[in-house]
C-alpha cells in the first residue's frame, strides 16, 4: 500500500487538531512538496480541485505513513470520506503525483475537495496558512 500522504490545509505542521496531531506522531514529515491544483477556502479549512492551467500549483507538505492502513480510515473519516459517507462526500482520496523541494516527484495520496467551489473564494497563492484558520 502507498505510504505517502500529501496535505495542504488544516493537516499541516503548525496546526493544532486531533488529526494534525495524528499525523505528527503517525508519520514521517518528508518536506515541502507542490502538485497542480487550485485551492479554495471551503469553511476554515481549504479545498483542492484539478486545474487546467500548469501554472496552478497548491504547496504542502509531503509524510510517510507509518501505518497506513490503520492511520488512512482515520483520515478518511476525517476528512468526510470514510465508509458508509452518503456520496457525493466532501472529499476522495486519490493517488496524486507531488513534487519535492528538490525537483523530484513522488506518487501520494492526496484528499481532492469533491464538492462545488462556485463562491467560495479562491486561495491565489496556493498556500494554506494557519493564520487563514481561525479558531
Amino acid at each position: 500500500m502507498l505510504d505517502r500522504l500529501f496535505v495542504y490545509g488544516t493537516l499541516m505542521r503548525g496546526f493544532d487538531n486531533p488529526m494534525a496531531r495524528l499525523l505528527s506522531s503517525d508519520a514521517d514529515y518528508l518536506g515541502p512538496a507542490t502538485m497542480p491544483g487550485r485551492l479554495y477556502r471551503v469553511r476554515h479549512y481549504p479545498g483542492l480541485i484539478a486545474a487546467d492551467d500548469p501554472a496552478d500549483i497548491v504547496f504542502g507538505e509531503l509524510f510517510r505513513l507509518r501505518r497506513p492502513h490503520e492511520t488512512l480510515p482515520r483520515l478518511d473519516d476525517y476528512e468526510g470520506c470514510g465508509e458508509g459517507v452518503a456520496e457525493p462526500a466532501q472529499y476522495r482520496r486519490e493517488v496524486a503525483r507531488v513534487t519535492l523541494q528538490d525537483g523530484g516527484a513522488v506518487e501520494a495520496f492526496v484528499y481532492i475537495y469533491n464538492w462545488p467551489v462556485a463562491g467560495k473564494p479562491h486561495i491565489v497563492s496556493g498556500r494554506f496558512q494557519p493564520e487563514d484558520s481561525p479558531g
